[in-house]
């Protein structure tokens, strides 16, 4: 699948209620904190780093479901190249 890679600031698609907090970039994959607590990644997913359970890439910003079904508040998020490290 190809998946965009911009190495520049571009507007992102969220659902209209939530407000982030934070967001941190890996080299080829983002992740971002809502104020809520939620993780939202997205960007290549190779090594599974966006944190859905699979080897998926997307453009698209999706929430990271597990997180949420755990009942896990998400406090800070680092990326690294291909991982993505999660305080909760």
């Amino acid at each position: 699948a190809f998946i965009s890679i911009q190495a520049f600031p571009a507007l992102l698609d969220l659902p209209q209620d939530l407000e982030v907090s934070t967001v941190s970039c890996g080299s080829r994959h983002t992740a971002a904190v809502t104020r809520g607590g939620e993780l939202y990644t997205w960007g290549w997913g190779k090594y599974g780093q966006l944190g859905h359970g699979n080897n998926t890439s997307s453009d698209r910003a999706r929430r990271v479901e597990h997180l949420v079904a755990k009942g896990l508040r998400v406090e800070e998020v680092v990326c690294g190249p291909w991982t993505t490290y999660v305080r909760v």
